[in-house]
């Protein structure tokens, strides 16, 4: 996460995708974590709590809502999912590099996921310490 973290990337986008992958597969820790340093870094409860209905939500930038289009096509990967309009939706707002970058970013939340949650680390104790 670190490298991850250094890319220049807003923390806020990143925050915002963990939190829908986190959603997705379930993992309750990560989302405990993800949300309270979203809302530790600025974000607000009305977007934490609507980023599950992100497409009906009238409060997120094109940017955005590119990333967790992205974000939400990497984690299912359905066998006929359509990589092409959504990577060229994901050319407007990022580069090829930070593209790569956050399919790493993307990779890493849903592995992280899927590590908690095999352990049975319980939600609720994580404290944001930035």
């Amino acid at each position: 996460q670190d490298y991850i973290d250094q890319c220049g990337f807003d923390p806020l986008l990143l925050d915002l995708m963990r939190v829908r992958v986190s959603q997705i597969n379930g993992c309750a820790y990560c989302l405990d974590m993800h949300a309270k340093e979203a809302l530790h870094a600025g974000e607000t409860v009305q977007r934490l709590i609507s980023v599950s209905a992100w497409r009906e939500a009238p409060y997120y930038s094109p940017q955005e809502r590119a990333l967790l289009e992205f974000a939400e096509l990497l984690t299912r990967m359905e066998e006929t999912a359509e990589i092409d309009p959504v990577h060229e939706e994901m050319l407007k707002y990022f580069t090829k590099a930070e593209i790569a970058n956050l399919t790493v970013a993307i990779a890493q939340i849903n592995s992280w996921n899927r590590f908690v949650r095999s352990t049975g680390i319980v939600a609720g104790s994580y404290i944001v310490s930035k």
